[in-house]
């Protein structure tokens, strides 16, 4: 883990394959904004990313360059990677207010959808959801519930 007072970058993995990977197929890179500001196109979320999908093929490295617009900690956390590369499966950025941090890590090559979000409390459920499809995603569900300006929710509100 690399941390400082500007936030964190945990489970970072710029060079070990998975072991279903030979070669990495392409370097991709992504820059994710979060705060309040990218809440307002949906009404009900309070927090947001600026943009609610990315999509890599199998076997890509992703270098994540997360910039936080707000003076709110954030978090951009993907869950379901391979635990014997990543502790927990997860691959984790977090920025304590008006920083950026930048890390990397490499998806393996069957297609799968994965959660990406914001664990600090309540900031999920106020908006801070997207999902990363590697390759054409999971097959059964190739689209994850509640993801902003992409699904609908699983239980939406009923007011």
């Amino acid at each position: 883990m690399q941390m400082d007072r500007e936030g964190m970058v945990m489970n970072e993995n710029k060079d070990q394959l998975p072991k279903d990977c030979p070669k990495i197929s392409e370097d991709v890179h992504i820059t994710v904004k979060a705060g309040t500001r990218f809440a307002k196109p949906y009404p009900g979320t309070v927090f947001g990313y600026d943009a609610h999908e990315w999509k890599v093929k199998p076997c890509s490295r992703i270098k994540v360059t997360f910039e936080n617009t707000d003076e709110i900690r954030h978090q951009w956390m993907v869950h379901g990677l391979p635990k014997y590369l990543y502790p927990e499966g997860m691959f984790h950025i977090e920025v304590n207010g008006k920083f950026t941090k930048t890390g990397t890590f490499i998806v393996p090559s069957i297609p799968f959808t994965y959660l990406v979000h914001c664990d600090i409390a309540q900031h999920t459920e106020k908006g801070m959801k997207a999902q990363l499809v590697v390759g054409s995603g999971t097959k059964d569900k190739p689209v994850l519930p509640g993801i902003p300006g992409i699904s609908a929710p699983k239980f939406p509100d009923s007011y």
